[in-house]
């Protein structure tokens, strides 16, 4: 057995601790408050949570089909070890950084919410006034959960598993729980400017495209950027789980079990229907063949773009949104692939980051009475404003992070570790039966 090596060894030690820490801490969940939780809120959140924890799963088939076979292994685990890390992380310090007590309107107090203290099975008069705090705080987690795992397409085929783990931590930490503050908290200055970003467009998708943009600059580029995907069926596998838990993203962010629920859902399914259609058809148009990997780029696309307008719009305006998003973002690609020498092996950025960006413009063109063909500016301006500070925050906040990670450990496999494949060089495994020598 080999020797383990001293970072592991203070890693672990540091979970010890923690573990101690919050087995003694006193703080217990107030009893049910059950005269004021409304029973339908509550069950359907509890549904739309599961639903919203399925799509991490499911982003780890879409990538891991679309990468080489000799990284397949390693691409779902970056994405499922995200369910892992970053639940103990919410738990710890997350959600109060987020939700917690407003600092400025810039973070929350790590104090207010720290290990899921006062996070109970009361409702909160602000956050879930219909259903059990200690929910909603699960709800928000399966969205800090995804937005790391989405970076993850942009250095797949050449990260360093443990570098990937720091970078995660801080990311969630310094970039995530910020945006997440400043966007859906009551005391939030985006929120406060009247910015309308109904489920994660710029929180999730913005903060992942930018922070990827940032990842395949800082990496550069493979050895062999040349490749096959290992396995088309595992995309159509994830795109279905993600079309599925994207139900839960967008209509449980509705927070009830209401008529705006209903209409999130219905403008999710259009916009990634028309989405799909569209990426096809254009690839088409443009004399490329009808795929299989591009209907389903353009239906999370779709899915991508109509997050931030989500209840919002109407199924027209979701339809159109989808439209927009997918010619869009198809040019993004191609440009970026033909044009430019960024390697961003899943076009995370022109897929994530220019599909929320599409998004948030078109929700204060569309949004219902406070829309730009509402004849109200104030909303548009302030969007525009704030993709700027999202994107400029993101991007260089992370491209600050791999920095400090890569000053921690190196970032980027060897040479021999990136021919090999990362699923035998980074975690003794892989797709392909082994052989096993006769005695």
């Amino acid at each position: 057995m080999s020797k383990p090596k001293t970072r592991w060894i203070v890693i672990f030690s540091i979970i010890v601790v923690v573990q101690f820490i919050v087995l003694f801490d006193s703080g217990q969940p107030p009893a049910d408050a059950a005269d004021t939780i409304d029973k339908a809120d509550t069950a359907w959140m509890i549904v739309a949570s599961a639903f919203v924890l399925f799509m991490t799963p499911g982003l780890s088939f879409f990538y891991g089909g679309m990468v080489t076979a000799k990284n397949v292994i390693s691409t779902m685990l970056q994405s499922f070890i995200a369910l892992g890390v970053i639940s103990l992380l919410w738990y710890l310090v997350g959600f109060s950084l987020a939700f917690g007590d407003s600092i400025g309107g810039i973070i929350g107090n790590p104090l207010t919410f720290f290990a899921f203290h006062n996070v109970g099975l009361n409702p909160h008069p602000a956050l879930s006034p219909t259903f059990p705090l200690l929910l909603f705080a699960l709800f928000q987690l399966k969205f800090a959960i995804i937005t790391p795992a989405l970076i993850t397409g942009s250095f797949a085929e050449r990260v360093k598993f443990t570098s990937y783990l720091i970078f995660m931590c801080l990311f969630a930490i310094f970039i995530y729980s910020p945006l997440a503050h400043w966007t859906w908290h009551p005391e939030g200055f985006l929120r406060k400017w009247g910015v309308l970003d109904f489920a994660g467009g710029s929180v999730v998708h913005m903060s992942a495209g930018f922070a990827a943009l940032a990842g395949a600059y800082i990496l550069g580029k493979r050895e062999n950027n040349n490749h096959q995907p290992a396995n088309i069926p595992f995309i159509l596998l994830g795109t279905g789980m993600l079309w599925f838990g994207w139900f839960g993203f967008n209509a449980g962010s509705a927070l009830a079990a209401n008529g705006l629920a209903v209409l999130a859902f219905a403008t999710t399914n259009m916009a990634s229907a028309s989405a799909m259609i569209t990426w096809v058809m254009f690839d088409a148009l443009v004399g490329r063949k009808i795929s299989a990997m591009g209907a389903c780029i353009g239906a999370v696309v779709g899915l991508v773009a109509i997050t931030p307008a989500a209840g919002f719009v109407n199924l027209g305006q979701s339809v159109f949104i989808g439209f927009a998003a997918a010619i869009i973002s198809n040019l993004a690609v191609y440009y970026k692939q033909k044009r430019t020498s960024l390697d961003d092996t899943l076009d995370v950025f022109p897929c994530h980051g220019i599909g929320g960006i599409v998004g948030m413009i078109l929700t204060a063109v569309f949004a219902k009475d406070v829309g730009l063909i509402y004849g109200q500016t104030q909303t548009f301006l302030y969007h525009l404003l704030a993709l700027v500070i999202v994107g400029g925050f993101t991007f260089g906040g992370s491209y600050l992070i791999y920095k400090i990670t890569g000053k921690i450990t190196r970032l980027r496999v060897s040479p021999e570790d990136e021919r090999m494949g990362l699923d035998m060089s980074q975690h003794s495994e892989t797709i392909h039966p082994m052989r096993v020598e006769a005695a």
